[in-house]
């Protein structure tokens, strides 16, 4: 495992239920907003199922993953309902759900 995804995964695990948090906004907390999609593929090759929330990474604007690892987009949004999060539409309700502002 190499250091970046495991910062990827200690951020998602500060993540409680009922929030979510943006790829954008991780890559921005490890210090280069750019690297988005490097934490879309820490999360998709998360090897701690069940431990690490990945499912409570959204995009932007608040829109779910098609590619989701466990599952598909449906299995994500079920998941995220349960814990109590918003929808608008098929997307978050990004603006009363995000966990880093």
């Amino acid at each position: 495992m190499n250091e970046f995804n495991e910062k990827v995964y200690k951020i998602v695990l500060s993540v409680p239920e009922g929030k979510v948090i943006t790829y954008g906004q991780i890559a921005t907390i490890l210090g280069n907003r750019y690297f988005a999609r490097r934490v879309g593929r820490a999360l998709h090759n998360n090897p701690y199922k069940g431990i690490v929330p990945c499912h409570r990474v959204v995009f932007s604007d608040g829109s779910l993953a098609s590619s989701f690892a466990f599952g598909g987009k449906d299995m994500q949004k079920a998941m995220l309902k349960q814990e109590g999060v918003s929808f608008v539409g098929d997307k978050v309700d990004i603006n009363n759900c995000n966990f880093y502002t």
